[in-house]
């Protein structure tokens, strides 16, 4: 059996841990490694560099920007991007965090900020410049929002004259009354009060009706912002779209019991692409073990039907879900208990270590971790990109 995995990056990115680039903690090499690395080992694999456009279902081919794929079966997990609801105008004003690409200029905003405020001598705008907006309470909003506030509070204390980093402030805003709304009561509350003791301000029932450059609105309230980011939801790749299956309100692809395509079941989609529902009705999450299982699955159903034999239903084990706030303050959901403050930090840490790919990704990450835990200190606050000067105005 040959197996063609076509990718538009060459590189593979654990996710969960794309918000410590965004904040400096981790540079992208700790979090990435190349596809053609990881499955070195697997004979029968070829990685093409390639952008999927489309599945073609009536020629059984995978339309590319510069050809064609023919194929037996294919698995789809393209994932997803940001959601504005309908305001994509947004998004240049809000990026969100799904890419190494977007880690970085949140990165790039982020420590800007500081640097132009140190210069700025009128206080209001001084003031505008240090105030940060994250805009979604869910598991990475509450991430980003711990981790800015450790950053001013601590990494970049003592580094600047004119301004007092530690000011700043930091606004997570969530539209339901909760922040981790997914989670249990307990756990939420938990949430709050540990970014609350960060000097997060956390706004709750609060939707946003307008993002302009420095500016948010929030009902009839507006708030200036020298950086504003976006992680209150995501929308499916289009990719699914062209299927031809069913989708739902967000484009993902409803699919069977054996993850393949109502009408197409050649055509296999997993992860954040896929609407699947448990056997309790509820439907899965966008989260990286949803994905891992699904996509394990899959493959396994594609060797049975190569083998005649019949495909089986996917069924989820739910292992547990997790988010850090801070420095050594957790939480976790896990289907027979839940956990909080140091002790889940610690579980929390030792997971994200253990799933990176390659023993020095996981050497790196425990080395910077130690360090940053010991001297609050942020190892990789670099300013990369364009020139700083010529996008000032435009930031």
């Amino acid at each position: 059996m040959e197996v063609i995995l076509v990718d538009r990056r060459n590189h593979h990115v654990f996710s969960p841990l794309l918000y410590q680039v965004a904040t400096a903690g981790l540079s992208p090499g700790d979090i990435a490694s190349p596809i053609r690395w990881i499955l070195r080992h697997q004979k029968n694999l070829r990685v093409w560099l390639a952008e999927a456009t489309a599945i073609d279902t009536d020629r059984r081919v995978v339309r590319l920007i510069d050809g064609e794929l023919p194929y037996d079966f294919v698995i789809v997990a393209a994932g997803s991007t940001h959601a504005y609801f309908g305001h994509n105008d947004w998004q240049s004003f809000a990026p969100g965090l799904k890419t190494l690409e977007d880690a970085l200029d949140i990165r790039r905003r982020v420590l800007l900020s500081f640097e132009q405020a140190e210069r700025e001598p009128d206080r209001a705008a001084q003031r505008r410049l240090l105030t940060f907006v994250v805009v979604g309470g869910g598991p990475t909003g509450v991430e980003l929002a711990g981790a800015l506030a450790e950053i001013s509070r601590h990494a970049l204390a003592n580094d600047f004259r004119a301004i007092a980093p530690e000011s700043a402030r930091i606004i997570l805003v969530e539209g339901s009354p909760d922040v981790l709304p997914a989670y249990p009561g307990p756990l939420s509350a938990f949430a709050r009060r540990a970014l609350e003791r960060l000097g997060v301000s956390v706004w709750t029932g609060a939707l946003v009706t307008g993002v302009e450059a420095g500016t948010v609105r929030l009902g009839g309230d507006t708030v200036e912002a020298g950086t504003i980011l976006w992680a209150a939801g995501v929308s499916a790749s289009p990719l699914g779209a062209t299927i031809g299956a069913p989708t739902d309100a967000v484009g993902r692809v409803v699919v069977n019991e054996d993850l393949s395509c109502p009408g197409y079941p050649d055509v296999y989609v997993v992860g954040d692409l896929a609407a699947f529902r448990a056997a309790d009705g509820r439907l899965l999450p966008g989260v990286a073990q949803v994905a891992m299982q699904e996509a394990a699955h899959a493959s396994a159903n594609i060797v049975r039907r190569v083998a005649g034999e019949p495909p089986r239903p996917f069924v989820y084990r739910n292992l547990g879900n997790m988010a850090t706030i801070g420095r050594h303050s957790a939480v976790g959901d896990f289907p027979r208990f839940s956990l909080k403050g140091y002790v889940a930090w610690l579980i929390w840490l030792f997971i994200h270590i253990f799933q990176l790919i390659g023993f020095r990704n996981r050497l790196s990450v425990m080395t910077q971790w130690a360090f940053s835990y010991m001297t609050y200190q942020r190892s990789v606050r670099l300013i990369t990109g364009n020139d700083p000067w010529t996008s000032r105005e435009a930031h």
